[in-house]
């Protein structure tokens, strides 16, 4: 597979980097993983945006240009044969002497990954998936705000934590804060529905800021449905008519029922995906394909 190092696309094995780039020392770098659509990153725009924000906070020098990085990702996918595709963009602080400095990285190695997007299965989508309470508390962000940064031992723990569990095969690790309140998934945003009302973890309990949770709760409120971020128990979940996940390649994942950490089962709702889920996850690949 292709990658392209620093704008120049170049095979695997010539896309290195120095051991001395803080990304690799000290873990300062940070990520966007999204999925084209024929061919055209869906929400690109948005991405970009949360990364350069994220890039200006931590002092690394890049501004991502939203119509250079389309171009370049179009190339990519054409170089590597591929019609569509799981797209990671990656952006590392780049080379400095060892030890935490103290001004600006103004030479970042900017990395576009790519790979076939995981095969979609359609008995997911048509019957939902399972939710497991993590025992693991989701960590407290690096600064005011959880960036989608190189720090991802929280959520490697977690995916080894959901081995003890052998009943939620297949099933999404769901994390409660250092509160006790429902944070986020491993690799996802957590929605439920109930007497027509959407609900999802609030900013406060230390989440990243989705870019599909944002798009969703923009298609919502364009409905008419009322959407409260806030603060609740894992049970208000469990009572929930409806629910489902929300991530960038996955797009909406309705769910159908939750584990506890002692494997006890609660169904969500009448254990499918509601007719509010599935209004939304037709709202959002619509507006996917059509972009």
């Amino acid at each position: 597979m292709k990658i392209a190092l620093n704008g120049r696309i170049c095979e695997e094995k010539e896309a290195v980097i120095s051991v001395y780039d803080h990304g690799f020392l000290y873990g300062l770098g940070l990520f966007e993983t999204f999925r084209s659509y024929g061919g055209r990153p869906f929400l690109l725009e948005e991405h970009l945006r949360r990364l350069s924000a994220g890039c200006e906070e931590l002092g690394i020098g890049y501004v991502p240009d939203p119509a250079e990085t389309a171009k370049l990702i179009g190339q990519l996918l054409s170089d590597n044969g591929l019609a569509d595709a799981y797209i990671r963009l990656s952006v590392s602080a780049g080379v400095e002497q060892l030890g935490l400095p103290a001004a600006d990285y103004e030479s970042p190695n900017v990395i576009l990954y790519m790979k076939p997007l995981p095969p979609r299965d359609p008995l997911v989508y048509e019957h939902g998936k399972a939710i497991q309470r993590l025992a693991l508390p989701r960590n407290s962000p690096e600064g005011t705000v959880r960036f989608k940064s190189f720090h991802y031992m929280n959520n490697i723990l977690a995916k080894r934590e959901m081995r003890s569990y052998p009943w939620a095969s297949g099933a999404e690790g769901i994390f409660l804060d250092g509160q006790g309140y429902v944070a986020e998934g491993i690799v996802s945003n957590l929605f439920w529905i109930r007497q027509g009302v959407v609900y999802t973890p609030s900013l406060d309990t230390g989440i990243l800021r989705g870019i599909t949770r944002d798009y969703v709760i923009g298609a919502a409120a364009r409905t008419g449905m009322v959407v409260n971020e806030g603060l609740y128990a894992w049970e208000e979940v469990m009572r929930a008519d409806e629910a489902f996940l929300t991530n960038s390649v996955q797009e909406l994942v309705p769910v159908c029922r939750g584990y506890d950490v002692l494997g006890r089962v609660s169904a969500i709702g009448q254990g499918v995906p509601g007719p509010w889920t599935r209004k939304l996850m037709e709202e959002y690949r619509t507006a996917a394909v059509r972009e």
